[in-house]
């Protein structure tokens, strides 16, 4: 953006409320990843049992869904949204059932690895479940269109800086997830084996939880 600013691509004052979007797009995203739920202790407990780079490529994927949704609330994309709305059931039941595995599958493992133990779960596919299972939740779509609503220029959003607000919230998102993941991994070494599986546990139960609930949701 600020090459755009200094080649004269854009003006000046153009550029500066581009950077103004993004930037205020990393704040909503920032808030639209930080509270606890089943994403963010799916994210925890990965990095916890199999090291950083599955626990970042799934925060990778959650950032990946939220700018999928924010595009969609950005761009207007009427279609998309309605689609996705009228099959929020199916899209929850099957969100649901996989939180539901995860957690269960968790719970009853044996012991997790320990912190030299190599890496049990890939990245590509913790990414891919990650985009999978952010992109189940709908009513997100309502959230980022109120959301951009409010930050959306006089004139609306066009491409450009329909893009810039996009790429914040990414951005933001994407930082929030590197900070859990590098937390995490500090800690990750200096808990024990035993204290390590009730952190199992307690994750496993919570997203079994959590897969309950949005199959209820579903019925």
């Amino acid at each position: 953006m600020i090459f755009c600013v200094q080649t004269g691509w854009i003006g000046e004052e153009r550029g500066m409320d581009l950077i103004v979007l993004t930037l205020k797009g990393m704040g909503f995203g920032l808030a639209v990843a930080a509270p606890v739920g089943p994403m963010s202790l799916l994210c925890m407990r990965r990095t916890l049992a199999s090291g950083w780079q599955p626990g970042l490529a799934t925060g990778a994927g959650i950032a990946t869904g939220d700018a999928a949704y924010g595009c969609v609330a950005a761009l207007g994309l009427a279609s998309v949204s309605h689609f996705m709305l009228a099959h929020e059931r199916p899209l929850h039941l099957a969100a649901g059932l996989f939180l539901l595995y995860l957690g269960l599958r968790t719970v009853f493992s044996g012991p997790s690895p320990d912190a030299s133990a190599p890496v049990t779960i890939g990245t590509a596919r913790a990414y891919g479940s990650a985009v999978l299972l952010t992109l189940t939740n709908p009513p997100t779509i309502i959230m980022f269109a109120a959301i951009f609503a409010s930050m959306a220029p006089a004139a609306g959003f066009d491409p450009i800086s329909a893009l810039a607000t996009v790429g914040g919230v990414a951005a933001g998102s994407m930082l929030w997830w590197c900070g859990v993941v590098g937390v995490v991994s500090a800690f990750r070494h200096a808990i024990g084996q035993r204290m390590r599986r009730w952190i199992d546990r307690v994750a496993g139960m919570t997203l079994a939880v959590f897969g309950a609930l949005d199959v209820r949701r579903a019925l």
